[in-house]
């Protein structure tokens, strides 16, 4: 199947060939990302107006919107245009006014006439003690009422587009949908009692109460299962596509693996256990590996990576640790240090700032098979960077790449396993929609011996209470991160609040005792100033955001962070996840200025939990999806219908439907398989469609 099928054509049309869309209007929704008639399709109602008649304006409590049939009576022209104008009207009960601001007289004696009938619809209010209606929806002679709907759908509007504009665009789209072939599972159509394509559509739009509109609605429902089916169905052929990606299979002896865990002064875990079996698994197979490791602050992912790079290693292959930055490159480096030693294996880092003589040293022990294990950043990827043989990739993604970036990465190594790590934990309903392609470990233990970490809350005001003790603290030994607030998206401010802080702490400290760190400064300064605090010169380290990741100094056991509400929650438990790290307890006091209500619920729930799912599934709840990743850079998709907080579990349900149909049917040949084809169509999953011809 080559392009779209003709039957969606209709649908990918102009917007103008809808009514009530002439071009302005068409160049507002475009704006707006609304291109065509699909998206007006689904752009659904989210309110819905009663309109049903009523007997009397008495059956309504102020202010509310009515129905009646009345009679009209006199009309009632301002002396001045300033004034209203206003014409009696009396329905089966009462007598009420129409009220009109900047009125034509003769326009409104042409449309109420005094002595006829019509059926007025809008809301009803009172002014002065009298009931009346200001400038009423409706207006129509009793023989045209059925031209009011009865439960009058209310769309989501852009400037310039009116509420009317959008019922006739709809009803028009509607009629342009056609009878599709079925691509969901009859069984389950008729487990949750959903409605045919169509016919969700049209109810959809045309909801009959309030229950009509809520998520539950049973056309709704199946509107959103389809997104998220399209969706998983993309995914679901990006991983078969991976598999069928000739792997090669890579078995360990597990001498080098053995030789580690004999060292380790503790048992693994049993999800560290679990994961280190999941993935020598993987790479036994012959097809190539596509796995996320997840695992909360401080779950021991680090033993969990390196014992699948062993495996690569004992299998006679190579394989390299990717960090999205050099300070990261560098954490992972002194992780393993130890492991590799315990192993006996070459590991080597590789980061942009190796030049001449040295690099290419190195480029040839790579090139040889002499370096085992390799840790670098994204030069890794650079061409003349040559391995002898790699069996794994593994990345940390700390700032995620979508699937195209993940199939790249795949194809630089001949056939290489890819493990993607990742140190966020992500609530199921995302981590299904970001990496649905991909099998998950899943780390949900804290390895033996690591204290929980005090956290409290403080107010700003008591700033010199926390300095003292931080002194008397410094005075016994221990070490504290300061971490400065996110004073707005400008870099420079946040720089500024780092230096202030800086120069009032050193004044309080010995010579040396506080360094500083943040974003704007030279490479080697930076790690000039960590290397100190690493080898405990420093005792303070006064920081922006750039540690919330990976550093990791035992020693440290304190943790301020300044202007806490100003953070999201899984960012303030990435940086509470720096102490805890060694034997002493440790404390995080979460400094604020002012807390809003919700700003509160955020710092609370971080100090009554330390598990990171919990937060992560809070932090959802709080913030919705695309906050919470940063929909910009998150691969996340845009659901028109769905919604991925409340529909995780329909979400879970298309992603085993996607996979069991690609089981059965592979190519998308059979009759469902043919169907779907055209729902990705309709979803716009060309890439999916490609993938499939690929194929």
């Amino acid at each position: 199947m080559t392009g779209r099928p003709e039957r969606l054509f209709p649908l990918f049309g102009p917007l103008s060939t809808l009514a009530g869309i002439g071009p302005k209007s068409e160049k507002t929704l475009a704006a707006s990302g609304t291109e065509k008639p699909r998206d007006i399709l689904f752009t659904l109602p989210y309110a819905g107006i009663d309109r049903r008649l009523r007997n009397s304006v008495r059956d309504v409590v102020p202010p509310a919107t009515a129905t009646v049939e009345v009679t009209v009576g006199q009309h009632v022209a301002p002396p001045s245009r300033s004034r209203p104008y206003r014409v009696a009207v009396k329905d089966a009960e009462t007598e009420f006014n129409l009220v009109f601001f900047h009125a034509r007289g003769d326009w409104l004696r042409q449309q109420l006439p005094t002595g006829q009938k019509r059926i007025v619809s809008g809301k009803v209010e009172m002014f002065d003690g009298i009931i009346q209606m200001v400038h009423p929806e409706h207006m129509v002679p009793p023989g045209e009422a059925d031209e009011i709907p009865a439960f009058e759908p209310i769309y989501p509007l852009h400037a310039g587009i009116t509420q009317k504009a959008m019922w006739k665009a709809s009803r028009s789209a509607l009629e342009l949908a056609p009878e599709l072939p079925e691509w969901i599972d009859a069984e389950l159509m008729k487990r949750q009692g959903w409605p045919r394509w169509r016919e969700a559509l049209f109810a959809a739009h045309s909801p009959e109460e309030q229950a009509d509109l809520g998520p539950t609605a049973h056309a709704r429902q199946r509107l959103a299962y389809d997104e998220f089916m399209a969706h998983q169905l993309t995914l679901a052929l990006a991983r078969s596509s991976l598999k069928r990606g000739k792997g090669r299979s890579t078995e360990g002896t597990g001498q080098l693996r053995d030789k580690v865990l004999a060292a380790l002064p503790y048992s693994p875990t049993g999800a560290q256990s679990r994961a280190i079996a999941e993935i020598a698994a993987d790479m036994a197979a012959a097809h190539r590996m596509n796995r996320l490791l997840q695992g909360d602050v401080g779950a021991g992912k680090t033993l969990v990576a390196f014992m699948a790079l062993l495996t690569a290693v004992e299998a006679g292959g190579q394989g390299v640790m990717m960090a999205p930055t050099e300070i990261l490159a560098r954490q992972h480096l002194e992780g393993l240090q130890p492991l590799a030693a315990d192993a006996g294996v070459r590991l080597e880092l590789l980061t942009g700032r190796d030049k001449g003589a040295e690099r290419a040293t190195k480029l040839a022990a790579l090139a040889s098979g002499e370096i085992e294990v390799l840790v670098g950043t994204h030069a890794v990827f650079q061409p003349d960077v040559q391995f002898h043989d790699l069996r794994l990739a593994i990345v940390d993604e700390q700032h995620r790449f979508g699937v195209a970036q993940r199939m790249e990465l795949g194809a630089k190594g001949s056939r290489a396993d890819v493990l993607v790590m990742t140190a966020t934990p992500i609530p199921r309903s995302l981590s299904l929609a970001q990496y649905g392609d991909m099998d998950i470990s899943v780390l949900d233990e804290k390895p033996p011996g690591r204290k929980p970490v005090t956290t409290a809350l403080v107010s700003a005001g008591r700033m010199e209470e926390v300095v003292a003790r931080l002194q008397k603290a410094v005075a016994d030994g221990h070490q504290a991160y300061w971490v400065c607030p996110l004073v707005d998206e400008s870099e420079t401010s946040e720089l500024t609040a780092a230096e202030a802080r800086f120069k009032h702490l050193r004044a309080r400290f010995a010579e040396g005792e506080v360094a500083l760190v943040h974003g704007q400064m030279p490479p080697a300064q930076k790690d000039a100033a960590m290397a100190d605090f690493v080898a405990a010169r420093a005792k303070v380290l006064v920081a922006t955001t750039v540690i919330e990741v990976g550093v990791n100094v035992p020693n440290a056991s304190i943790m301020v962070i300044e202007g806490a509400e100003s953070f999201g929650l899984a960012q303030l438990h990435q940086l509470r996840g720096r102490v805890g790290r060694g034997a002493a307890q440790s404390t995080c006091l979460l400094m604020y200025q002012a807390l809003s209500d919700s700003g509160r619920r955020r710092l609370e729930i971080l100090r009554d939990t330390e598990d990171g799912f919990r937060i992560a599934e809070e932090d959802l709840a709080m913030r919705g999806a695309g906050d919470l990743i940063g929909t910009a850079q998150s691969g996340l998709p845009r659901f028109r219908i769905a919604d991925m907080e409340s529909q995780s579990a329909l979400m879970a349900l298309a992603q085993s439907d996607a996979r069991k149909l690609l089981s059965d049917d592979p190519t998308l040949e059979g009759q469902r398989g043919a169907a779907a084809r055209t729902l990705l169509w309709l979803m716009e999953q060309d890439k999916a469609i490609r993938l499939l011809s690929v194929g």
